[in-house]
């Protein structure tokens, strides 16, 4: 097995070491768009050929070697914990679908909303649960079944509300108190999360509004959903059980195991399931993760190579070269997580990637540090939004059985809220933090 010190070495690399990232793109979304199927190329394949031409162009050491620094990124522990979700996400979702829990809650939303603020309300009910529990992952693994059970139930395109959920993720993403993101950006910026905070809303505020009008407007012309029929409430548990103990702060692991048992606990009691049945369903679940999981694996390796090649040292000295005034600083902050996040596809370890860097250049050209955290987790969350390997699109698209880049159209949410940041530049907006304190 690798050391952590072969993990941790980096390389002097030039624009050579991040060539594979172009191998990925050309190979995945290019063909993509040219078949104009996104179906056509499987993304493991795609990550395939990347991983095999970043192990070919690393030159100097054996090709053992080679493999290793590939399996220590597969092995990280951020991605192992990833997977880990994964498995106990694949196991809920089946579980509780199986036990009945899906319909129930959707028949409990058609029955609670109006069909023209179905879309809404969803978004509403994304934004609530992902601020309060930190997670966009967490909000996407509740959610994104129900949405799915709402696409059959209503007409409306799987796609759009699947994008509703994630979209309102994102949203709590960037501003909880308890995100990654929010404490590794006021961590590496030095300032205060209430601060960051009081900026950050003022910036992507106006963007959930306007994203929340345009939810009300579409939803106006929405067909009309059947009725519902009797709402079951003891099926709805699992899903509430999960929502509150993420909402009391639990870890999401453990949430998922709570969800898993309840799920199994009123399956057999209401007579859904036996409990073979039960972890046959479960296993079911956790197959269905399996590409998911592979593709997580392959893209923790292939970025493990980009770092030790020196492709990403190499980008962030690109991006901060030449930098020109204040406006030009804050691009830079921009422009470096975003890269960032693309050769990392996390947004929380792009922040700390770059975070230290960002604190300089805010110093450096009188950038307040509540606007420089405020634009890296921002920025990150933007470009997460819409990265077809990242970890939230992907399970997104594992639940509701979609590719990613069939959601990413409907991303209202992300697209806005990064208009709206790179507005805030130009404008040099809010004025109260526009200059160093």
């Amino acid at each position: 097995m690798p050391t952590n010190s072969l993990s941790k070495q980096t390389r002097r690399g030039g624009f050579l070491a991040l060539t594979p990232l172009l191998v990925f793109l050309a190979s995945y979304l290019l063909v993509s768009l040219l078949t104009g199927d996104f179906y056509r190329m499987p993304l493991p394949v795609a990550f395939l050929a990347a991983s095999v031409y970043a192990v070919a162009i690393t030159r100097g050491i054996p090709f053992a070697t080679r493999i290793e620094h590939f399996s220590a990124g597969a092995a990280n522990s951020n991605v192992m914990l990833m997977i880990w979700i994964f498995v106990l996400a694949g196991a809920f979702a089946e579980s509780a679908r199986s036990m009945g829990a899906v319909d129930a809650t959707v028949n409990l939303t058609l029955r609670l909303l109006p069909d023209g603020l179905l879309p809404a309300g969803l978004f509403l009910a994304a934004c609530f649960v992902s601020l309060s529990i930190g997670t966009s992952v967490g909000t996407i693994v509740a959610l994104a079944p129900v949405a799915g059970g709402l696409a059959e139930e209503t007409g409306l395109g799987t796609a759009w509300l699947t994008a509703i959920v994630v979209g309102g993720a994102f949203f709590g993403d960037n501003l909880s108190f308890i995100s990654d993101t929010t404490i590794a950006s006021t961590r590496t910026q030095e300032c205060d999360l209430r601060d960051k905070f009081r900026v950050n809303i003022r910036i992507v505020a106006p963007a959930a509004v306007a994203t929340l009008v345009l939810y009300i407007l579409t939803g106006e012309a929405a067909g009309a959903a059947s009725s519902p029929e009797r709402v079951e409430w003891v099926r709805v548990l699992p899903y509430l059980l999960v929502l509150v103990t993420a909402l009391c702060g639990m870890n999401v692991m453990k949430v998922l195991l709570l969800g898993i048992l309840a799920s199994g606990a009123i399956g057999m009691a209401t007579g859904s399931f036996s409990a073979l049945d039960w972890c046959g369903d479960m296993g079911r679940g956790i197959t269905g993760m399996g590409e998911l999981i592979i593709i997580t694996m392959m893209a923790g390796g292939l970025l493990e190579m980009l770092r030790f090649n020196g492709g990403i040292d190499y980008l962030i000295g690109c991006m901060t070269r030449r930098i020109r005034g204040r406006r030009g600083a804050e691009a830079s902050i921009a422009g470096l997580v975003c890269m960032a996040n693309i050769c990392t596809a996390n947004n929380t370890i792009a922040i700390l990637t770059v975070g230290p860097i960002a604190r300089k250049i805010a110093d450096r050209f009188g950038v307040d540090r509540r606007r420089s955290a405020s634009l890296l987790d921002t920025f990150s969350c933007f470009t997460q939004g819409l990265l077809p390997y990242g970890a939230q699109l992907l399970m997104a698209a594992g639940l509701t059985g979609l590719s990613p880049l069939g959601i990413i159209r409907y991303l209202y949410y992300p697209f806005i809220m990064g208009f709206c940041a790179l507005l805030a530049i130009v404008l040099r907006y809010p004025r109260s933090v526009t200059r160093q304190r």
